[in-house]
């Protein structure tokens, strides 16, 4: 009798869920890449919002890690934005702003996870791992009133969103940067005219009426940040 030796068993490895980081900071997004990259497929890295939407819709991560405070359109701005389109996307803010009104906002704006760039590497882990499985991360280096805002039902109400079209928070955005009409206009691929269009109105609509008050009007409305 011959005996025929037992099939043999290929192990199939798992694909690491895909990532996208964004990040303005260069040096961060090397050493997040270098500590999520034996557990995560990083895709893509991205430095400013409007890279960040357009990796989204491209590239359809598992989850983004993206920092609030970045050039040419910020976080809460892409956040909304990707979670328009794609409602299921899993997103976490990483943030060395921690305070209640910018994790509140982040959570209103769609975010499933906050964790401040004071956090260590594990809870990071941690914390991408739990939102990428369905959970809501709050990091527990923060306050415990701190955990109200990731409640779906206290970050429902959308009362204090800016009173603008989305064009107009893009131009309010880059003018607060500092940037020029011109300036504005190649980065949105307007006419000048279009762009002076839209400042008008977006003055008009708050009541604002000087460039000076329009940079002290996205500060405190966090659609730039000091």
């Amino acid at each position: 009798m011959v005996c025929s030796s037992p099939p043999e068993v290929t192990m199939v490895r798992a694909i690491p869920p895909s990532l996208v980081i964004a990040d303005a900071h260069r040096l961060f997004v090397a050493g997040l890449s270098k500590l999520l990259g034996s557990k995560f497929r990083i895709i893509s890295t991205v430095g400013d919002g409007r890279s960040l939407v357009e990796a989204a819709q491209t590239l359809r991560p598992d989850l983004i890690l993206t920092e609030l405070a970045m050039p040419l359109m910020n976080g809460f701005e892409a956040i909304h934005r990707i979670r328009r389109a794609m409602p299921s996307m899993r997103i976490v803010c990483i943030s060395s702003n921690s305070d209640d009104e910018t994790i509140r906002e982040c959570f209103q704006k769609g975010a499933s996870g906050f964790i401040p760039k004071t956090a260590s590497g594990a809870e990071l882990v941690l914390g991408l791992r739990r939102v990428l499985h369905g959970d809501i991360y709050l990091s527990q280096r923060l306050p415990q009133s701190a955990k109200l805002f990731s409640d779906p039902v206290s970050t429902a109400t959308t009362d204090d969103e800016l009173p603008l079209t989305e064009r107009q928070i893009e131009v309010l955005q880059l003018l607060a940067e500092g940037k020029t009409m011109k300036e504005v206009a190649a980065v949105l691929n307007l006419t000048t005219r279009t762009v002076a269009f839209h400042k008008y109105r977006l003055m008009n609509t708050l009541n604002l009426n000087t460039n000076a008050a329009v940079v002290q009007y996205a500060l405190q409305h966090r659609v730039v940040f000091a």
